[in-house]
This record gives structure tokens, C-alpha cells and sequence, in this order.
């Protein structure tokens, strides 16, 4: 079996903006943001100060649109900070941006941040509709850490079957330089040192499964990257084809480190598009 990779220049960067849809029957979309709505129930908001203040996400989306696609957003920080954002290359592009919060260690511990980006991730499915948007096109991505959750969440069915959410109606899972070993954070929390590679329940390649939701796995150059990251994803992606998962890809940003994430975006806006019209047809 080939290992298929792609090596994305930023002249190939440039040319996927095009066509990315700005306007509906020739009228411009128009676009809010509600923030910090709490995607826990009101008893959990109420028993925890800490719930209450991180637990909290913002949807931006286009009002006068419907059945749009959406992206939830994990930050990045290692799992110990970082602040949800709406990333400015995915404003006004015709797509749903939900940005997630969630708690941190050292005020918790694994697996408490992963449960909470599913329980955003739930949220997300049971109330994007009221918002205009199809609950059939719900994208889960994010930077670094953010990438780790969005592989846990996808991969481990277990966390939103929590929620009564089958992980498989995830419509893609795009991870920017991601863990797919188990993270460095979760390891200081076991007294494993950052350089020692571990792949236990808490790695997303301990979950590989042929009926996955299409996977992108997108990172920086592998000489430039944090440690071994590319290559913990090439595994990840060789893994998964072995496995039989049919829709594994990995793209490798030429040039570029850990903060891939500029040039990778509009990667990730062409698999939304890519996915969401042939879901819709």
C-alpha cells in the first residue's frame, strides 16, 4: 500500500480561495456572533465556578443563510491555556464558526477536557438547526491541543456517546498538527516525560476504526515541527488505511512549523466545501 502525502505550497494556498461561496442568490450574506452561551445544562453551570466561567463557546454564523455547514474550533495551549477565538480567515465564508472553551490543566485532569469539547460538540448538534444551520454538516477541527481533542472526540466514540451523539455523524474531522499519541500533557499528568511516546487510551491512534468520519490531517513541515509530530500523523493515516478507512489524508505544509494554521485554513475550507456538497446531494 502507497502512503499517500501532500507536500502544499503557498501558491496552491492562494488558488484554493477561489470559488469559496460569499454571497446567496446575489445577496450578501450577513453575519453575527451570540458569545459565551453555555453548552452545559444550567445544574452543571451552577455546581462548578469553574464549569460556569470556561465551560462557555461563541457561534458565529450567517443569519440570513440556511443549511449551512459548520466548523467547531478548538484553541490550542497545550491543554493547560489558550482562549477560544473565531479565526478571521473564517469569517465571512459562508460557514458557521463555533469556538469552544474548555477547562485546563492543572485544574483538571484527563479526560475532563475531552469530555467537555464533546459536550460542545453535542450542544452543537442539538442546537445548530435553530440557528439555520443542517446538523448533517458539523466539522470538527482545531490547532495543537485543539487538533488532539478533535481526534479524541471524533475517533472515541465513547465521549459523545455520553450525549446520545454518535461520533460518526461528525461530517469530517480536520486536526492541525494534532497528538495522535497520547498528549504530552496527559503524559506530565502520569509522570511520563514529554520525549517518551505512549499510545494508550488516551491517544487518538488507539481508536483507529474503518467507519470514522472522513479524517484531514493537516501539520507543519516535519523538520520544523514540535518532536515527531508529522510523522505521529503519517502513522495515524497509515494506520487508519490499514484498517480500511477509505477517506485518510495527511497534507504537510512545506516551509512552515508548529503554527501552521494561516495557510492551512483555506485547506480546511476546501474539505467543508468539498464534503458538504457531496453530503448535500
Amino acid at each position: 500500500m502507497k502512503i499517500v502525502k501532500n507536500r502544499v505550497n503557498t501558491f496552491l494556498i492562494a488558488i484554493l480561495f477561489i470559488g469559496l461561496v460569499h454571497s446567496i442568490f446575489g445577496q450578501e450574506i450577513q453575519y453575527t456572533t451570540e458569545r459565551n452561551i453555555h453548552y452545559y445544562d444550567e445544574s452543571i453551570n451552577q455546581s462548578d465556578i469553574y464549569i460556569k466561567e470556561r465551560c462557555v463557546l461563541d457561534i458565529y454564523y450567517p443569519k440570513n443563510s440556511k443549511n449551512f455547514s459548520t466548523i467547531v474550533w478548538f484553541h490550542g495551549g497545550g491543554l493547560t491555556g489558550g482562549e477560544k477565538n473565531i479565526p478571521r480567515v473564517l469569517m465571512k465564508q459562508g460557514v458557521c464558526v463555533v469556538a469552544v472553551n474548555y477547562r485546563l490543566y492543572p485544574r483538571v485532569k484527563a479526560p475532563v477536557y475531552i469530555e467537555d469539547g464533546a459536550a460542545a460538540v453535542s450542544w452543537v448538534f442539538n442546537n445548530i438547526e435553530t440557528y439555520g444551520g443542517n446538523s448533517s454538516l458539523i466539522f470538527v477541527s482545531g490547532h495543537s491541543a485543539g487538533g488532539y481533542l478533535a481526534s479524541m472526540i471524533g475517533l472515541d466514540k465513547s465521549y459523545l456517546n455520553k450525549h446520545k451523539i454518535d461520533a460518526n455523524n461528525i461530517a469530517g474531522l480536520i486536526p492541525f498538527s494534532g497528538h495522535t499519541i497520547t498528549h504530552f500533557t496527559v503524559r506530565e499528568e502520569m509522570g511520563i516525560p514529554g520525549t517518551q511516546p505512549i499510545i494508550d487510551n488516551f491517544a487518538p491512534l488507539y481508536h483507529v476504526r474503518a467507519d470514522a468520519p472522513p479524517l484531514l490531517l493537516i501539520t507543519g513541515d516535519r523538520e520544523l515541527e514540535l518532536l515527531g509530530r508529522y510523522e505521529e500523523n503519517a502513522y495515524l493515516m497509515r494506520m487508519m488505511k490499514v484498517i480500511g478507512h477509505t477517506e485518510t489524508k495527511i497534507y504537510e505544509m512545506d516551509g512552515y512549523g508548529h503554527g501552521m494554521t494561516a495557510p492551512a485554513f483555506p485547506l480546511l475550507l476546501k474539505e467543508v466545501e468539498r464534503i458538504s456538497k457531496r453530503n448535500r446531494e
